[in-house]
């Protein structure tokens, strides 16, 4: 059953839903040919490990820093936040399974806003939902649909800078846009492989500019728009060389406008330009530091040390600049 799960191109978030109750562990991945890793990001430290007991990970997926660097992890296979300290050391967690205010089935994104309010995207329950910096529920919102403000697999969140919510709708293959108290605004995206298109896009990141970029992992690319859902450009194809992917997933921004895109099956994290034109790389297939099973999530600190969250390895991964 765990090599059902392996996350593959076509089946990778559809067996979330079917069989979401099943762990994937990384025992079972299936290597990759070995790369040179570059060292541009050094490896810094680690922290999780298999478990559900305060501190340990189940399939952590989303991640988000807010601005005292306490990191908010999305549990998906725990059901629950976690929140650690910079240097890994556990604060406290929320959730468990279940469909009430302080309850999950499978989150899969979680984001921070500047005034340190946390959104969870309670992935099968198809809904986001709005908490305090210290867990306490706030509010939600969200319906299984295909309408205005409905949501259908919601994956990755991202806030811009009129303190609106990005979310990406994945199952509908889409972009919707909230007020911070869940009023519907906006929408970008349809099935598709044409320009602004998605088939099962996962990880949003908002640039300095409020440009927003869309890792679009069935079709092995990013995808960038503007403030208003405009689309701007895109870059990338299928394969494991500079530029192409396979399984894009999470994505973030630095202080320079520059992208970071979890590379996820190349197990590697990719570095571009806003503009899409690449930088570097690191990561290697493994277990050990600085290598990655599955990597999903990513998230960048104010002192532009980059964290990934370790799907397939349990475990949180901190590099420096």
């Amino acid at each position: 059953m765990k090599n059902i799960l392996k996350r593959t191109k076509n089946c990778f978030f559809w067996l979330f839903v079917i069989l979401s109750a099943i762990p994937v562990y990384s025992d079972n991945f299936i290597p990759l040919p070995s790369r040179t890793p570059t060292f541009n990001h050094p490896f810094l430290s680690q922290w999780g490990g298999s478990g559900p007991a305060k501190g340990q990970l189940w399939n952590p997926y989303g991640i988000a820093i807010d601005q005292s660097e306490k990191v908010y992890v999305a549990d998906y296979a725990n059901d629950r936040i976690e929140v650690f300290n910079s240097t890994g050391s556990y604060l406290t967690d929320w959730g468990n399974k279940g469909k009430g205010d302080q309850e999950f089935h499978h989150a899969l994104g979680v984001a921070v806003d500047r005034k340190g309010n946390i959104y969870a995207a309670d992935t099968l329950n198809n809904c986001i939902k709005k908490y305090s910096c210290d867990g306490v529920y706030l509010a939600q919102w969200g319906i299984y649909g295909k309408g205005e403000g409905q949501l259908f697999n919601p994956s990755m969140l991202a806030v811009n800078a009129q303190g609106n919510l990005w979310v990406v709708d994945c199952s509908n293959n889409r972009i919707q846009e909230f007020t911070p108290d869940g009023t519907f605004i906006t929408q970008t995206g349809a099935f598709g492989s044409g320009q602004g298109q998605f088939d099962t896009p996962m990880g949003i990141a908002v640039d300095l500019a409020d440009n927003f970029y869309v890792s679009d992992m069935n079709n092995s690319r990013i995808e960038k728009f503007g403030p208003s859902g405009n689309y701007i450009s895109q870059w990338g194809k299928k394969g494991s060389g500079n530029s192409e992917f396979d399984t894009p997933e999470g994505i973030t921004t630095d202080s320079q406008d520059n992208v970071y895109v979890v590379d996820s099956l190349n197990n590697r994290i990719q570095e571009f330009t806003s503009a899409g034109t690449y930088i570097t790389q690191w990561g290697t297939t493994g277990k050990g530091n600085g290598q990655f099973s599955m990597p999903a999530g990513i998230a960048i600190d104010k002192d532009e040390n980059v964290y990934i969250t370790d799907w397939g390895s349990d475990r949180i991964e901190k590099f420096g600049p």
